[in-house]
């Protein structure tokens, strides 16, 4: 019979434990890799309660080298191993994560994670970094994904990002940034002003036809003069261009496919959008302006700047910027009291007008869907839903506003 082994308290210790010269316990034991691992505590109960989370570990299929494997570490792993994202969203998720997570909380041990941790992080994001709540949600994307993989593959039981975002919104009373669509007035002004300036007027075409047909921006700037057809008046939606920022490979632009399978659609041309696309063509003909890009073996793009390349994304959301201030400078100049003047809003906006105007119209939601390329028709309900109790109040408000005698106690 084994002799039983005891500490200087007596107390008989269990296979695998022993005591240090300096008092304190350790518990030393093997995986199946054949690994040797060991754990350490000041006490003997503090001992055999890391002893029964191993065990309990052990049981549930949990790896024992979690302990030391961070969260930087699983993103890597996700990394070589997501698949099915488009390469600019994909680009996009490192991105964020680098960014924002990488330098300090990636550090973390995956093991030792709580939903505390993880909630302290993004009240940190919002409090001390001051970032949006759209942004700290592309960064939630990601890292809940992470976190994923690593439940998957066994080192942690339980998310524990899992509803962190929706609590932090609540708490900090975050409202969910809805696009704002601009109104008629609006839409009227902005029109007028490019049609009229002498030097913004070469920004009208893709403005209008954006405002007009409910592009994407990179589905606009994308377009090339063989995806629109002036006599049937149609627009062939089948590819997107996209901007990469690599911090290895450089700034530079590729083709995608549309952001989902229903984004490959034709998309009737108004009128609108027809007179802006030959008031294009009649500028680069006088300004003998021509396509000098190929990109992945697409050219002839309609919008280019003076030197023949691709318009940037960022550089038509500066474009509205100073569009919006020059044209608001102008109406004051005009009129102190102005009832009509440009909010700030981006090329994304220019879309949800575009939404907004057929809603406005009573055009039906599956027509508005297929126009807009949504893959999911709740995606265009809920537009349609919002933009509908809004028209109806702004509606129901004119009602009374006009009517205030009959309304009146």
């Amino acid at each position: 019979m084994a002799e039983r082994r005891l500490d200087n308290k007596r107390k008989v210790l269990r296979k695998g434990e022993s005591q240090r010269a300096d008092g304190t316990y350790d518990y030393r034991w093997t995986s199946r890799n054949g690994k040797r691992h060991s754990i350490y505590a000041k006490t003997l109960d503090e001992l055999r309660r890391k002893e029964e989370q191993v065990m309990r570990d052990k049981s549930d299929g949990i790896k024992v080298e979690a302990q030391n494997v961070t969260i930087n570490d699983v993103f890597d792993l996700w990394c070589d191993l997501k698949r099915g994202l488009k390469d600019n969203t994909f680009q996009n998720y490192k991105y964020m994560y680098t960014q924002f997570v990488q330098p300090d909380f990636g550090k973390s041990r995956i093991a030792k994670l709580k939903k505390s941790d993880v909630k302290r992080f993004y009240n940190m994001l919002a409090d001390e970094r001051n970032l949006k709540v759209a942004t700290i949600d592309n960064i939630h994307t990601v890292l809940h994904q992470v976190l994923d993989m690593a439940v998957d593959d066994n080192y942690i039981r339980h998310n524990p990002s899992s509803n962190v975002l929706k609590e932090l919104k609540q708490s900090h009373n975050f409202d969910t940034e809805k696009r704002k669509a601009l109104t008629v007035e609006e839409q009227k002004l902005f029109l007028t002003f490019l049609k009229n300036s002498r030097q913004y007027n070469h920004w009208y075409p893709i403005f209008a036809l954006m405002l007009g047909s409910g592009l994407r921006v990179g589905e606009a700037t994308g377009l090339r003069w063989c995806d629109v057809d002036l006599e049937a008046k149609e627009i062939d939606v089948n590819h997107t261009l996209v901007y990469y920022n690599h911090a290895q490979n450089g700034c530079y632009f590729g083709i995608n496919t549309p952001k989902t399978k229903s984004g490959n659609r034709v998309v009737p041309m108004l009128d609108l959008v027809r007179e802006a696309l030959l008031q294009e063509k009649e500028r680069q003909t006088f300004n003998e302006l021509e396509c000098k890009v190929t990109v992945d073996a697409y050219t002839d793009f309609i919008f280019i700047n003076r030197f023949g390349n691709v318009q940037h994304q960022g550089t038509l959301n500066k474009a509205l910027r100073r569009i919006i201030r020059d044209c608001n400078d102008e109406v004051l100049e005009k009129n102190e009291d102005a009832a009509v003047l440009l909010p700030r809003f981006s090329c994304h906006n220019l879309r949800h007008t575009f939404t907004t105007r057929l809603i406005e119209a009573g055009v039906n939601p599956k027509v508005v869907q297929d126009t807009l390329g949504h893959k999911d028709i709740s995606t265009t309900l809920g537009i349609y839903a919002s933009v509908t109790n809004e028209f109806k109040k702004s509606a129901y408000d004119t009602m009374v506003v006009n009517n205030s005698d009959i309304w009146a106690l």
